[in-house]
């Protein structure tokens, strides 16, 4: 087996394991709805054995950057519908990312309301907002009931994706957002339910699987985690302990994937605490997919050496937007300008040649 051996997920068979991994690209200029512009990216892009979606926000409160799209209200479900279409079309798979920022944002983007957290604990750092970049605020801690009414909005958000003609949903739990914020013990300090030991601070993941699954057959449903990583100041005491303890657990659900963020260069320059791919691996029996500045060859070793099932490749879907042929024909890869990562128009996003 290699890259370019089908895999089947649930009841998919897709047509290699190069999958594209969501990558926030800011082109959701009005209302945060999905449009034309996003189509044709996403189309370019449908050689991925299986597309994942740019992060999604399941409400309004879940917003923390200019321009990116929501899966919350009809016209969004609608824009949505466009971009499926088409990658079905070119024969391919689409799941979308299901995404709350939780502390990651600011009161800007929230009529003066402060972003929701695990904890009152405040980000080191600046964020961008539509004013300008602005420090971080502490945020407001969610109470039990607040929580609650996010996990319906999780469920909400897988249904409405199915809607919109999504082959399934991955829910973000990666990268210091709000689901990462109740996993590690760096930003979750509560003494209730939901934190104080490894069993609590995994309460919220687990609801939140189990509303989405009540939505959305397991068999469609992902699940993203960076055991590793340390973006958007993120720590964590014993994190192999505790990912050994939620990959275990996640045995029971018969999910579709299980999307791992490998530390990369800036988690290890940042003090990561890494975790060993292969004792996630060992502690995940469903199909494991990896991600975090993989190679052709790379990724094929960590395949044969059955490591992971599929890598997500993200820079090198930018610009090339037909990776699977540039791989098998060993052509020279182009490239990705990141000035152009988080802009609003075509230049970097769907002028590269396909």
């Amino acid at each position: 087996m290699d890259l370019f051996s089908p895999i089947k997920i649930g009841d998919y068979t897709l047509k290699n394991r190069i999958f594209m991994a969501p990558m926030t690209r800011c082109r959701s200029v009005d209302n945060n709805i999905p449009n034309d512009l996003m189509a044709t990216y996403y189309g370019q892009r449908a050689s991925a054995g299986l597309i994942i979606t740019e992060a999604t926000q399941i409400s309004t409160l879940g917003i923390g950057y200019p321009c990116t799209p929501g899966i919350h209200t009809k016209e969004q479900v609608q824009g949505w519908k466009k971009i499926t279409q088409i990658v079905h079309e070119k024969g391919s798979r689409i799941f979308l990312q299901l995404w709350h920022v939780g502390r990651i944002s600011h009161s800007a983007y929230h009529k003066g309301k402060l972003p929701l957290a695990p904890s009152a604990i405040k980000p080191s750092g600046e964020i961008y907002t539509y004013e300008g970049m602005k420090e971080f605020e502490t945020p407001k801690a969610l109470g039990v009931e607040e929580i609650k009414e996010i996990v319906k909005e999780y469920a909400k958000g897988a249904k409405n994706a199915i809607e919109a003609g999504f082959d399934g949903v991955e829910i973000h739990g990666a990268n210091g957002y709000l689901i990462d914020q109740f996993l590690r013990d760096g930003t979750n300090k509560r003494e209730d339910e939901y934190g104080s030991n490894i069993q609590n601070r995994s309460r919220f993941l687990f609801e939140i699987i189990e509303a989405v699954t009540k939505e959305v057959e397991a068999d469609k449903v992902g699940l993203r985690l960076s055991p590793s990583g340390t973006f958007n100041d993120m720590s964590d005491s014993n994190p192999q302990e505790h990912f050994k303890y939620v990959c275990e657990k996640l045995n029971d659900y018969n999910l579709a994937y299980l999307h791992i963020v490998d530390a990369l260069e800036g988690d290890i320059r940042h003090g990561a605490n890494v975790v060993e791919l292969s004792i996630l691996r060992e502690a995940y029996k469903g199909i494991l997919i990896v991600n975090g500045g993989y190679t052709k060859d790379r990724g094929n070793k960590t395949i044969q050496n059955n490591l992971a099932d599929a890598v997500a490749f993200a820079a090198l879907y930018i610009s090339n937007p037909n990776l699977p042929e540039a791989f098998k024909n060993n052509k020279k890869l182009r490239e990705a300008d990141p000035s152009t990562f988080y802009t609003q128009d075509e230049k970097g996003y769907t002028d590269y040649p396909v």
